[in-house]
């Protein structure tokens, strides 16, 4: 782990205790190794049949690549049959083109002790994307703004079980759509110092993100590794836009990292059945895996798969439901047969406020991707409304209990310490092991412990105002706000990326649209 804390007072007994408890910190646990198995729904036979259903989709379907005539020029040369812009993949072709993906790879982040490796046992945490509005319990529910997006990277650095600093932590509107992108890189760059993802909205702004990024990096070092991991969404079902393909191709030519994801609302964008969905997933994937793999070989990508199902009255999307679970399960079993990292998961839920219902449908879906197999888990924590809201409550009611993820992917330890047969024999019949030397040795570790949740006696609780979880979210959030400290960073490369995003910004005027 990594401590980038002030100075703890010094001192004995409870005052030395309570210091410790309110110091500010830092601290950023190392992403996830699992010690516990994946959960896995589907057998063989079941699996069979999902790839060979798959395989005949894009053999006698095929997939369509929009408005880009390079993209088919690479499918007939690999030799797909093109005819327009529908592409039909002979079957085994594109699972022979993924093979040279690499299985996993290693993120670097600016400070070197928070790289994160994606793929294998491993699991990386990375924040809410995408959503348009914001909402705390002061202000309640608007459009997000730059100084809104800037408060998320911070609270996301600050949040010790997060590995990652992630991309879109919310859209700011008040930001020309076409400059937006210079901005919340430069926030992730300056204001954290983990991991971060680029802009895919225009390839162009894809280019500004590997441009950003040698800045940061240096040439060479983003020329050798990967520095940035990106969201390429496919628009389900069987469609390729000639914008998410060109920022896929500015980054698989560079080297650095997409994720391909079918973007599924089951009933709507694909089948209602699991297996129907699974066999458009893996479709989906194979073909923009390939595609990646023409463009460069060996370009590192992730399999994703983002998955909800649909309620049939109101046509709004539902999660946390065990439909979804089953196709994240059955989708992490096909991802790692073909070798590949997973993405999937997040803290979904259809809720407008971070209440009960928010957090059902969130400890389902957290608990899910873990036991899928998830490598890379976007939207871990902030999620509201389907996506629509970030919530600086929930974001850090969330974070918080990402802690019980790294501590369940812990299994069960069988050392010597982990049986304690010396404390069963110190104790013996009709004792009780508080004072015990095993308890003593190990009680500050033993247990896992929110940072957030009250477990104060009812007097106690009632006394200090009856706060809720909300309200204790929304004085965490100013408490993490007011403690933050930006992180150190070469005066020569923060003066070099304010200028390089001046000088894009006055290139072109201004646009909202």
């Amino acid at each position: 782990m990594n401590e980038v804390a002030g100075r703890r007072a010094r001192g004995g007994g409870g005052v030395a205790r309570r210091a410790e408890r309110t110091a500010v910190s830092f601290e950023t646990a190392r992403f996830i190794s699992r010690n516990i198995p994946n959960f896995e729904i589907l057998n063989e036979e079941a699996l069979a049949i999902i790839e060979w259903n798959a395989d005949t989709v894009l053999e006698e379907i095929g997939v369509n690549f929009l408005e880009n005539e390079p993209a088919l020029a690479l499918w007939r040369a690999a030799g797909a049959d093109v005819k327009g812009e529908r592409v039909r993949i002979p079957r085994g072709l594109a699972r022979k083109l993924c093979g040279t993906a690499p299985s996993s790879f290693v993120q670097h982040a600016r400070n070197a002790e928070r790289n994160v490796n994606v793929g294998g046992r491993d699991l990386v945490l990375a924040p809410v994307y995408g959503p348009p509005f914001v909402r705390d319990q002061a202000g309640g529910r608007r459009y997000a703004t730059i100084a809104d997006f800037q408060n998320f990277v911070k609270l996301g650095y600050m949040s010790k079980w997060l590995h990652h600093s992630g991309g879109t932590v919310c859209e700011p509107t008040d930001v020309p759509v076409n400059k937006r992108h210079l901005d919340m890189l430069l926030s992730h760059m300056v204001l954290s110092d983990k991991p971060y993802m680029g802009s895919v909205t225009e390839p162009s702004r894809a280019e500004d993100s590997v441009a950003m990024s040698k800045i940061l990096f240096g040439d060479a070092f983003v020329d050798e590794n990967v520095v940035m991991t990106s969201l390429i969404n496919i628009n389900s079902p069987l469609t390729f836009d000639s914008i998410m393909m060109g920022a896929l191709e500015v980054y698989a030519k560079a080297g650095q990292a997409a994720i391909i994801s079918p973007f599924i609302v089951g009933g709507a964008m694909a089948p209602v059945t699991v297996a129907g969905t699974l066999t458009q997933v893996l479709a989906e994937v194979l073909a923009g895996v390939a595609y990646s793999q023409l463009v460069r070989p060996g370009a590192p990508v992730i399999f994703g798969a983002f998955v909800t199902s649909i309620d049939m009255n109101s046509g709004a999307p539902t999660f946390g439901t065990p439909e979804a679970s089953h196709i994240t399960y059955g989708a992490g079993q096909l991802a790692r047969r073909l070798n590949l990292p997973y993405r999937s998961g997040g803290s979904f839920c259809g809720s407008k406020l971070p209440d009960a219902q928010a957090a059902y449908e969130t400890a389902n879906s957290l608990n899910m991707a873990l036991l899928s197999g998830v490598n890379f888990m976007l939207h871990a924590c902030g999620w509201l409304e389907g996506g629509l809201v970030s919530s600086y409550e929930k974001f850090v009611m969330d974070a918080d209990q990402l802690g019980t993820l790294h501590h369940l992917a812990k299994g069960v330890m069988m050392d010597t310490n982990g049986q304690a047969m010396d404390a069963i024999r110190e104790v013996g019949p009709g004792g009780h092991f508080l004072g015990c030397e095993h308890t003593q040795a190990n009680f500050k570790t033993a247990f896992w412990r929110s940072d957030l949740f009250d477990y104060k006696p009812f007097e106690t609780w009632a006394e200090e105002g009856a706060r809720d979880t909300e309200t204790l979210a929304a004085e965490r959030v100013k408490k993490m706000l007011g403690d933050y400290q930006q992180p150190d960073l070469d005066i020569a490369v923060a003066d070099a990326l304010q200028e390089y995003v001046a000088k894009r910004k006055s290139e072109m005027p201004d646009a909202f649209v």
